[in-house]
This record gives structure tokens, sequence and C-alpha cells, in this order.
């Protein structure tokens, strides 16, 4: 066999049999990563810049970088939505806020998201942009629906590459990189104490390789289903918890879930910790600076055998809002 096929099958065991998307722990605070049906969510502009770095000592071990970026469409939804703060300060977080919830106006909202992952000789680029319609269903409760689209540079590092023949003639017919559409769709309810959320990332099974060779078709690229939910609980007037858990399902991979917890007081602190079945647990902190700005950390320790190698995961988000016209500190909807 040639080599630049074992080469493949080694590289890309992933798109038959793994999981083929970056693995986040903060998606607890930013689900648009995961579900376009979170576009316009909120009523400012929400930006986050976010870089993991997973499995610390492993040598080429997975680091991505991400900026995401959603807003709503229409001045109405900005100016005239029941859930804007006329006063700055004011904590959402609060039971007093949560007594006197209305369900958003229907809206519109669009955002963009650029990740870029790349392990060992691998890397991944890919870009979307996304559209949501939310609904109201009662005076307390929302739906929206949302799909995004885009494009995914998936690329391998040759000249890395430790071949037994460097000259091999399979090389000339290889590409650094390729292209492939994108396509996720999703659906998210909330309301003032819970919500749910539903998606699929990579809509779109696709041929996965690096040759022209017609009589390779073992690399695919699958679908991901995410199945989130999660439940606010009022400890006392400026202090609340909020429990979650989160469902990965991927084809030829065991089935992935996650359960969290996140301690909030006000709108300054939080502190929260989780925990992936048979992968890590994690402990997470975060800080509300001002009204244009937040900052989170999470670390997680490895459970799996891989913690002989790696010292844990690193991962740091940094928010920021925009056209804040209410001076919000905290978010409404993403808690």
């Amino acid at each position: 066999m040639k080599k630049y096929f074992l080469l493949v099958l080694c590289c890309f065991s992933f798109v038959a049999f793994a999981q083929q998307r970056p693995q986040y722990t903060q998606y607890v605070l930013n689900n648009f990563l995961l579900n376009p049906a979170l576009s316009g969510i909120e009523n400012y502009t929400d930006v986050k810049l976010g870089y993991r770095q997973q499995w610390k000592g492993l040598a080429d071990a997975p680091q991505t970088s991400f900026v995401t970026a959603n807003f709503a469409l229409g001045d109405a939804y900005l100016w005239q939505n029941p859930l804007s703060f006329e006063e700055g300060g004011n904590d959402p977080r609060n039971q007093n806020y949560q007594q006197n919830y209305t369900a958003s106006p229907a809206h519109h909202g669009v955002g963009f998201s650029a990740v870029i992952d790349k392990a060992a000789q691998l890397r991944t680029a890919a870009f979307n942009v996304s559209y949501a319609y939310h609904l109201p269903l009662s005076g307390t409760l929302n739906l929206s629906a949302g799909l995004a689209a885009g494009l995914t540079k998936i690329g391998v590092d040759v000249n890395a590459l430790l071949l037994e023949n460097p000259n091999d003639p399979a090389l000339k017919n290889a590409s650094e990189s390729i292209y492939k559409p994108d396509l996720s769709v999703g659906l998210w309810l909330y309301g003032a104490r819970f919500f749910s959320g539903l998606s699929i990332q990579q809509l779109l099974p696709q041929k996965l390789a690096f040759t022209n060779d017609a009589n390779y078709n073992s690399g695919k690229q699958v679908p991901h289903l995410f199945l989130t939910s999660g439940y606010k609980i009022g400890v006392a007037e400026d202090l609340s918890l909020i429990p979650s858990f989160m469902v990965k399902l991927v084809n030829h991979v065991p089935l992935s879930v996650d359960v969290n917890a996140k301690l909030n007081f006000r709108d300054k602190l939080w502190l929260g910790a989780g925990y992936r079945a048979n992968d890590s647990m994690n402990l997470m902190a975060g800080i509300n600076i001002n009204h244009q700005f937040n900052l989170t950390y999470a670390y997680d320790f490895t459970t799996s055998q891989l913690n002989q190698v790696s010292s844990g995961s690193h991962e740091i988000v940094l928010g920021i809002l925009l056209n804040n016209v209410y001076k919000v500190v905290c978010p409404q909807k993403m808690w």
C-alpha cells in the first residue's frame, strides 16, 4: 500500500471514527458556538474571543482559537424590548427580575463565527454566517430557529510528515488543503428560568480526502448532534444556581455527556464546575468587568488515560458588549 494512504488513514482516523469539531468547556457561556438559533438573543452585539489549549504537555495537542459575534436586527427590538433596562446596574439574575420577566418580542438575529483549530499536522479553519428568528410563544416563553452556512478549510502540512519514502509518487497527487461547504441548524427554547436547545452541525455528510484517487473513500465528514438544557434556581435574592447538561451524539463515537453547574453572584462574579463522562472534570470562573467587557477562564482536569501525558486543558474567553445602550453588565438570556 502506498505510504501516503497509510498516512491518511492514521491522520484521519478521527474522520471516520471520532469527533471532527473542536471541543469547548465554556459553551455554557456561548452556546452560539454550537447552535445558530442563538443569533440575536440579546439586545446588544455580543462578541466573544476565545482560545483553548487542550491536553497541555502533550506534543502537537489540539489548540483552538475562535471569534463569534451576533446581534438582533431592527430598532424595535433594541429600543422597545420590554426586557431592556431603563437604567444601568439592574441584575437580571435576581429573583425580582425573574418574577417580572416578559418574553422578547418577535425579531430577527444574525451572527458570524470563525474557528481555527490545529492538531499535529492538521489545520482546520471554519467560517460561518448565521440567521435566527425569535418567536414569542407566550408572555414568558420564546422559541427561536436558526441556520448557519459557511465554508471549512481543512489542511495537512505535508512537509512536516515523516515518511519512509519522501519521494513517494502518491504525494504528487495530494492536495495540502481542501474546502468543504458547511451547514448547521438549531432550535432554542428559553424563558426566565430555563433554556433548552437542539442543534446539528456538519449537516452535509461529505467525502473527506487529500488525494484525487477515486479508490479512497474512507474519510467522511459526519453530522454532530447537540442537546442541552439548563434551569435557574434562586438560592437568595442575589445568588442563583444554574445546573445544566449537554449531550453530544456522533456516529461511531461513544455518547458524550456533560454535566455543569454555575453559581452566580449579582452581576459581577460567578463560579462553575463540570464533568464530562470518561474525559475530564473542570473548574470555571468569570468576572463581568463593566458594561463593555467580561472575562472567563476554565481549567480541565483530564480523567482519561491521557492524564499520564497531559497536565490538563486551559480555556480563556473575552466577552465584548457592543451597542449596549442600556449598559447591561451581565447577559439577560445566556446565564
